[in-house]
Protein backbone atom coordinates (compact mmCIF):
# COMPACT_ATOMS: atom_id res chain seq x y z
CA UNK A 1 0.00 0.00 0.00
CA UNK A 2 1.46 3.47 -0.94
CA UNK A 3 0.15 6.09 1.54
CA UNK A 4 0.64 9.69 0.96
CA UNK A 5 -0.29 13.15 2.89
CA UNK A 6 -1.10 16.48 1.02
CA UNK A 7 -1.82 19.86 2.74
CA UNK A 8 -3.95 22.68 1.25
CA UNK A 9 -4.59 26.33 2.31
CA UNK A 10 -6.92 28.58 1.18
CA UNK A 11 -7.98 32.12 1.70
CA UNK A 12 -10.65 35.00 0.90
CA UNK A 13 -11.38 37.93 1.05
CA UNK A 14 -15.08 39.08 3.13
CA UNK A 15 -17.25 41.60 1.70
CA UNK A 16 -20.56 42.65 3.10
CA UNK A 17 -23.44 40.97 1.41
CA UNK A 18 -22.21 38.62 -0.34
CA UNK A 19 -23.22 34.65 0.16
CA UNK A 20 -21.07 32.61 2.44
CA UNK A 21 -20.30 29.24 1.80
CA UNK A 22 -18.14 26.93 3.60
CA UNK A 23 -17.92 23.39 3.33
CA UNK A 24 -20.82 22.87 0.72
CA UNK A 25 -23.29 24.66 2.23
CA UNK A 26 -24.37 28.51 2.82
CA UNK A 27 -23.76 29.62 6.22
CA UNK A 28 -25.94 32.90 7.02
CA UNK A 29 -24.15 35.65 7.52
CA UNK A 30 -23.75 39.87 6.77
CA UNK A 31 -20.52 38.94 5.10
CA UNK A 32 -19.43 36.13 2.37
CA UNK A 33 -16.29 35.04 1.01
CA UNK A 34 -15.61 36.38 -2.95
CA UNK A 35 -13.59 34.91 -5.59
CA UNK A 36 -13.74 33.43 -9.11
CA UNK A 37 -15.67 30.87 -8.31
CA UNK A 38 -18.09 30.70 -5.15
CA UNK A 39 -15.15 31.07 -2.99
CA UNK A 40 -15.50 28.11 -0.40
CA UNK A 41 -12.49 28.04 0.91
CA UNK A 42 -13.24 24.68 2.69
CA UNK A 43 -13.29 23.15 -0.22
CA UNK A 44 -10.15 24.87 -1.86
CA UNK A 45 -8.22 24.00 0.56
CA UNK A 46 -9.00 20.14 0.70
CA UNK A 47 -8.56 19.64 -2.99
CA UNK A 48 -5.44 21.21 -2.79
CA UNK A 49 -4.76 19.10 0.03
CA UNK A 50 -5.62 16.50 -2.35
CA UNK A 51 -3.94 17.66 -5.08
CA UNK A 52 -0.93 17.61 -3.68
CA UNK A 53 -1.47 14.18 -2.25
CA UNK A 54 -0.81 13.23 -5.21
CA UNK A 55 1.39 15.36 -6.64
CA UNK A 56 -1.47 16.23 -9.23
CA UNK A 57 -0.37 20.04 -8.97
CA UNK A 58 -2.89 22.28 -7.24
CA UNK A 59 -6.47 23.71 -7.88
CA UNK A 60 -5.05 27.15 -9.66
CA UNK A 61 -3.99 24.20 -12.15
CA UNK A 62 -6.33 22.81 -13.13
CA UNK A 63 -9.36 25.11 -12.67
CA UNK A 64 -7.79 28.70 -13.59
CA UNK A 65 -9.38 31.69 -12.10
CA UNK A 66 -8.73 33.39 -15.64
CA UNK A 67 -11.32 30.46 -17.94
CA UNK A 68 -14.91 32.09 -17.45
CA UNK A 69 -15.61 28.12 -17.30
CA UNK A 70 -14.90 28.55 -13.60
CA UNK A 71 -16.61 31.54 -13.10
CA UNK A 72 -19.28 31.41 -9.80
CA UNK A 73 -19.08 27.87 -10.38
CA UNK A 74 -20.13 25.75 -6.80
CA UNK A 75 -16.99 24.24 -5.75
CA UNK A 76 -18.36 20.56 -4.71
CA UNK A 77 -18.08 20.53 -8.91
CA UNK A 78 -14.72 21.04 -8.46
CA UNK A 79 -14.13 18.67 -5.81
CA UNK A 80 -16.22 16.19 -7.09
CA UNK A 81 -13.53 16.59 -10.49
CA UNK A 82 -10.58 16.65 -7.87
CA UNK A 83 -12.25 12.78 -6.39
CA UNK A 84 -12.08 11.84 -10.32
CA UNK A 85 -8.81 12.26 -10.95
CA UNK A 86 -7.39 10.83 -8.20
CA UNK A 87 -9.62 7.92 -8.66
CA UNK A 88 -8.03 7.60 -11.96
CA UNK A 89 -4.90 7.56 -11.09
CA UNK A 90 -5.99 4.42 -8.40
CA UNK A 91 -6.18 6.48 -5.43
CA UNK A 92 -8.54 6.43 -2.08
CA UNK A 93 -8.79 9.12 0.39
CA UNK A 94 -8.28 7.72 4.08
CA UNK A 95 -9.45 10.74 5.98
CA UNK A 96 -9.24 14.73 5.69
CA UNK A 97 -8.58 17.15 8.55
CA UNK A 98 -9.43 20.79 8.32
CA UNK A 99 -9.52 23.59 10.07
CA UNK A 100 -11.57 27.05 9.33
CA UNK A 101 -9.98 30.11 10.63
CA UNK A 102 -12.62 33.19 10.87
CA UNK A 103 -13.90 35.48 13.71
CA UNK A 104 -17.80 35.32 12.57
CA UNK A 105 -20.05 33.58 12.52
CA UNK A 106 -19.77 30.43 14.48
CA UNK A 107 -19.42 27.41 12.62
CA UNK A 108 -19.68 25.00 14.94
CA UNK A 109 -23.62 24.78 14.58
CA UNK A 110 -23.15 24.09 10.93
CA UNK A 111 -20.48 21.76 10.99
CA UNK A 112 -22.40 18.29 10.71
CA UNK A 113 -24.20 19.34 7.47
CA UNK A 114 -20.43 20.38 6.12
CA UNK A 115 -19.80 16.79 7.12
CA UNK A 116 -22.86 15.37 5.62
CA UNK A 117 -22.72 17.40 2.25
CA UNK A 118 -18.56 16.94 1.50
CA UNK A 119 -19.27 13.05 2.54
CA UNK A 120 -21.57 12.51 -0.27
CA UNK A 121 -19.56 14.29 -3.22
CA UNK A 122 -16.35 12.51 -2.11
CA UNK A 123 -18.26 9.12 -1.81
CA UNK A 124 -16.57 8.35 1.91
CA UNK A 125 -17.86 8.04 4.99
CA UNK A 126 -18.44 11.41 7.57
CA UNK A 127 -16.44 9.62 10.50
CA UNK A 128 -13.50 10.37 7.32
CA UNK A 129 -13.66 14.51 7.58
CA UNK A 130 -12.73 16.27 10.75
CA UNK A 131 -13.84 19.95 10.22
CA UNK A 132 -13.06 22.24 13.39
CA UNK A 133 -13.13 26.17 13.50
CA UNK A 134 -10.96 28.46 15.29
CA UNK A 135 -11.10 33.00 15.46
CA UNK A 136 -7.27 34.99 14.94
CA UNK A 137 -7.94 36.05 18.35
CA UNK A 138 -8.77 39.38 16.95
CA UNK A 139 -4.91 39.95 14.66
CA UNK A 140 -4.46 40.50 10.89
CA UNK A 141 -7.29 40.00 8.19
CA UNK A 142 -8.78 37.31 10.07
CA UNK A 143 -9.32 39.28 13.21
CA UNK A 144 -10.25 42.22 11.13
CA UNK A 145 -12.85 40.03 9.59
CA UNK A 146 -11.32 41.34 6.03
CA UNK A 147 -10.62 37.79 4.73
CA UNK A 148 -11.28 33.91 6.12
CA UNK A 149 -8.95 31.10 5.18
CA UNK A 150 -9.33 27.54 5.88
CA UNK A 151 -6.18 24.60 5.93
CA UNK A 152 -6.68 21.23 5.44
CA UNK A 153 -4.59 17.49 5.35
CA UNK A 154 -5.36 14.90 3.22
CA UNK A 155 -4.32 11.05 3.64
CA UNK A 156 -4.34 9.05 0.32
CA UNK A 157 -3.72 5.62 -0.49
CA UNK A 158 -2.97 3.68 -3.30
CA UNK A 159 -3.33 0.08 -3.38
Amino acid sequence: MNIRVGFGFDVHQLKDGSPFWLGGIQVPHTKGATGHSDADVLIHAICDALLGAAALGDIGLHFPNTSSEYKNIDSKVLLKRVMELLKKEGYTVGNIDSTLCLEQPKINPHIPEMRKVLSGVMGIPESSISIKATTNEKLGYVGREDGVCAYAVALINKQ
